[in-house]
């Protein structure tokens, strides 16, 4: 089948000597992964190495046959070219990270609208705005919502946080229940956007602590979840 749809590149792996596999989150389909022949090699053809960035939202036209092999593209352009995500080196070291997240939480093959734009918009802020040293922390809370396990924050001034049942509560009952900077920190992240982001003026130990928090979770409530092996650049740039 010929499917035309929007795309979010998430991975593009060497394959062979000229080919790639391209993972992305598409409009139409969810997740999909495609084998691009040559590329690597070819200067004249429609699929270019360049368009398959971390993060790069594109348009393809590409055959989907649906039976849990790689797919192919047809064609592709660049649906909204950035300005700042691939050239930045704090911005494109971001990039790096939230990819590698997405890839690792977003499994299904099957259509979610509401991702997709949440994902769209967001890079798109991004690509757009410079006071981004927040950015992924609010990104990363606010994708638990598309992912089913967003925190409950109707208590949230309680001093605990169960990182197991994703609530806050007022006494510790197990190993799962932290309090702290971190907590606070994760605190001021519910009920805003990403405008509002600059309002939040984390010490670097507190960007860090939330970070890590928020990691914890997602291993709690991703299965098969693996730690980001850009990680480690992402909180040089930051501290």
């Amino acid at each position: 089948m010929v499917i035309t749809t929007r795309a979010i590149v998430l991975s593009a792996i060497k394959y062979a000597e000229a080919d790639l596999i391209v993972s992305c989150f598409t409009e139409s389909s969810g997740l999909k992964s495609y084998l691009l022949r040559g590329v690597l090699k070819s200067k004249r053809g429609k699929l270019k190495a360049s368009y398959f960035q971390p993060l790069t939202q594109l348009e393809i036209v590409a055959i989907h046959k649906d039976k849990g092999t790689l797919e192919r593209i047809r064609d592709v352009k660049v649906s909204y070219p950035y300005t700042s995500l691939h050239t930045d080196v704090v911005k494109s070291s971001l990039v790096l990270f939230l990819a590698e997240m997405l890839k690792n939480s977003i499994k299904e093959e099957e259509q979610n609208q509401s991702l997709f734009k949440f994902l769209e918009d967001s890079f798109i802020w991004l690509d757009q705005h410079n006071t981004i040293a927040n950015f992924h922390l609010l990104f990363l809370l606010k994708l638990t919502a598309y992912l089913g396990f967003y925190p409950d924050a109707s208590e949230k001034k309680e001093p605990y946080f169960n990182l197991s049942e994703g609530y806050f509560q007022s006494l510790s009952s197990d190993e799962y229940c932290q309090k702290g900077i971190a907590v606070e920190g994760l605190k001021q992240c519910f009920g805003i956007n990403f405008d509002t982001l600059k309002l939040i003026n984390f010490t670097k130990t507190q960007r860090l602590q939330v970070l890590d928090l928020l990691l914890v979770y997602y291993q709690l409530h991703l299965q098969g979840y693996k730690k980001p092996k850009s990680l480690s650049v992402l909180n040089q740039l930051f501290n």
